[in-house]
């Protein structure tokens, strides 16, 4: 019976794959490509924004199940327990069930689109959802947004491999999904878009942005069918904004840009602590102790922390210290001011305790968050300490933004995302100046956003370096040259002369007996002594071959090559492996015509 069932499926199977053949052969008949990259962002949108409302349905019912018990007048300690459970969950989930790391999924998007051809596996389209909702819904300081674009870039790689398109194509359809995981979670398309464009740097081109286009309106409009046509955060603007706010403004732009200095120096440092904890069980025990004991003090920083942003924005600041130790009838403004400062400086510590510790999220929800807060925090301290009347709501809603786009390098993100997540368009001006000023001042301190810091550390950074970027499509086995003949040291003049006759280059790798190179022969610098006969049996090679200016290491990266080059003024460099070995010569006139030939496949319009 069960060979008869094998049998059966082998044949559905079968059947299946010549009918999807078939099913290509027409499209390519009947279908233009650019036809059909509308009709898969279209899938896409579908598919990425289905996966945002099921990550953020799956966050919320875990987190009302475990929180809607507790005590808002007083500490609970389960806070202790909880997130705790949540990162051995998660960690254990990686480990045994996906076993992949699923974490940093930006980075691990930019690193697909720079370095693999944008290619990601089929289970990420899947496993950081199920990942992230453990950890958030348990506590984790983490937010779902960098989980959901690395779900959605894998739903476009995956469904374009599917269809057999190109990588250009793939590297389209990867962006369609980022943008749309974005919109649906957050409800907001033209944040989706302009991630795509601001923070993965995919070229804005009359290819690409209709397919990002429609990717994202999709899955937003799927939010807003399925959720409600609210906005994310409900904000009201209950105090207009002035010009004669506008250089509060101005300092709130610059002290947010240390803010988001301080954000990401803190979560590099706390990175490279838990990197070196070997140990998985380390990690946990590290991780889930800082976070749950984090989260017991300020349970403001449990989850992604959006009912602290919402009890802002409406004005009640008294409610960010429901359910802690710090709770009381009494209004105490410095009190408050003191609180808000902690979880300012603290909530860099809990997300990267979290996914230090094992957990998988986000930094776009902590962002959003520290920015609230620090907005909030600024307005606050200077109505105390000066007298003024800063409406705190607006200044909470431009911290927002301005940390945002600090943290991201994504300022045009950062105003977009703020303004569709609460309605906030009548701050548009100070929105922009905010981010702009925020930006700048994080720019002169750190060149790298937080997702891509990681990837320049290591030299794979290259999406956001157009050159490097198609200089990384090229590898040195795709450019070696392997049609000069080679010579030995011992072999006189008139052996050197023959094989000159039979070659037609002007250059001639020495090699030893093991099949190393030793030297080079050049055929200008030994002219004026191949046509003397009577030097053919006392010259040899040894005598007049010289050390090349530089060598080139099979598997190096273009970049390392092409440095090379313009450190010795070669133009043929001898390529080598591990062992010294000879393997051919990379010339710059063939990595050119194969970098020109490259760029013209990838910008193509």
């Amino acid at each position: 019976m069960l060979n008869k069932i094998i049998g059966l499926l082998i044949i559905v199977n079968n059947r299946f794959d010549r009918w999807f053949h078939a099913m290509l052969l027409w499209r390519e008949k009947h279908i233009k490509e650019k036809t059909f990259v509308i009709i898969l962002a279209l899938m896409v949108g579908i598919v990425a924004g289905s996966a945002a409302l099921a990550l953020k349905w799956l966050i919320h019912a875990i987190s009302g199940l475990l929180t809607a018990h507790l005590a808002i007048n007083e500490g609970n300690y389960l806070y202790l327990i909880y997130p705790l459970i949540g990162i051995l969950f998660t960690s254990l989930y990686v480990k045994y069930v996906v076993r992949d790391n699923i974490s940093h999924g930006v980075t691990r998007v930019l690193y697909a689109i720079s370095q693999n051809k944008s290619r990601l596996k089929r289970h990420n389209m899947y496993t950081s959802v199920i990942a992230s909702s453990l950890t958030i819904g348990f506590g984790g300081s983490v937010g779902a947004e960098g989980p959901i674009v690395y779900t959605g870039a894998a739903i476009g790689s995956n469904l374009g491999r599917a269809f057999r398109m190109s990588p250009r194509i793939l590297m389209i359809l990867v962006g369609c999904g980022a943008a749309a995981g974005i919109a649906g979670i957050f409800k907001a398309p033209i944040a989706g878009m302009l991630f795509t464009l601001e923070v993965l740097m995919l070229d804005l081109t009359t290819v690409s942005v209709m397919p990002l286009l429609i990717a994202s309106i999709t899955a937003a409009t799927m939010a807003y069918v399925f959720t409600g046509y609210d906005v994310e955060f409900f904000f009201i603007q209950s105090e207009q904004f002035a010009t004669a706010r506008i250089p509060y403004v101005i300092l709130l732009g610059v002290v947010l840009g240390f803010v988001s200095l301080y954000f990401t120096k803190t979560m590099n440092m706390m990175e490279n602590v838990f990197r070196r904890l070997s140990a998985s069980w380390k990690k946990v025990l590290v991780g889930g102790s800082i976070l749950a004991l984090l989260v017991f003090i300020f349970p403001p920083l449990y989850g992604e922390g959006y009912g602290s942003i919402m009890g802002l924005l409406n004005g009640d600041a008294s409610s960010i210290v429901n359910n802690s130790l710090f709770y009381s009838d009494r209004f105490n403004e410095w009190w408050i001011l003191g609180f808000v400062a902690a979880l300012v400086l603290l909530k860099s510590f809990a997300t990267s305790a979290t996914n230090g510790g094992g957990g998988v999220g986000g930094t776009f929800a902590p962002s959003l968050y520290v920015g609230c807060m620090s907005g909030f925090l600024f307005a606050y301290a200077i109505n105390i300490t000066f007298g003024l009347d800063l409406s705190t709501k607006n200044f909470a809603l431009m911290g927002m933004a301005g940390v945002m786009s600090g943290v991201m390098h994504a300022p045009l993100m950062g105003i977009f995302l703020t303004a569709e997540l609460t309605g906030g368009y009548d701050l548009f001006l100070p929105l922009l100046i905010v981010s702009t000023i925020s930006y700048g001042t994080i720019k002169m301190f750190e060149p790298y956003s937080i997702y891509t810091m990681r990837l320049a550390r290591e030299g794979k950074l290259l999406t956001h370096h157009k050159d490097k970027a198609v200089l990384t499509l090229l590898k040195v086995s795709n450019v070696i040259e392997t049609d000069f003949v080679a010579v030995r040291p011992e072999m006189n003049l008139r052996e050197m002369v023959g094989a000159i006759s039979q070659s037609s280059r002007n250059l001639f790798p020495v090699i030893n007996t093991d099949g190393c190179l030793i030297g080079v022969v050049i055929l200008d610098e030994i002219r004026n002594i191949m046509f003397r006969p009577d030097l053919y049996k006392r010259m040899y090679v040894s005598q007049f071959m010289s050390m090349p200016p530089a060598r080139v290491e099979m598997g190096q990266s273009m970049e390392t090559v092409m440095k090379a080059f313009d450190d010795t003024g070669a133009w043929n460099l001898p390529v080598v492996d591990a062992d010294g070995k000879y393997m051919g010569f990379v010339s710059k006139s063939k990595i050119f015509n194969s970098y020109r030939r490259v760029l013209r496949h990838y910008s193509e319009d």
